[in-house]
């Protein structure tokens, strides 16, 4: 069973893990925003659009750190739930 300090420790760290995610992405829409009105301003929309393949590149590095963000620490966060449930059960 995890004792409180470890529980706010967890926490601590899934919470950090979010705010990582979140700066990346935030970070990840700005540049490439910038990237494309530079694109618009010196090639004009009849050129090719050569930022999109910066775009796909860092984004697959955002989906990949929203995965692993989300969907792995919800999955940890179900089975920590139901592991705990079962040995709180086992005690009495």
């Amino acid at each position: 069973m995890m004792s409180e300090e470890e529980m706010i420790k967890e926490a601590e760290k899934i919470a950090r893990e979010k705010v990582s995610f979140l700066i990346h992405f935030g970070v990840y829409l700005i540049v490439n925003v910038f990237v494309a009105i530079i694109w618009l301003i010196t090639s004009g929309p009849d050129s090719y659009p050569w930022f999109i393949w910066m775009t796909a590149g860092w984004g697959i590095g955002v989906a990949a750190h929203f995965l692993a963000t989300y969907i792995d620490v919800g999955l940890k966060e179900k089975y920590k739930v139901k592991e705990y449930q079962r040995l709180k059960g086992m005690q009495k």
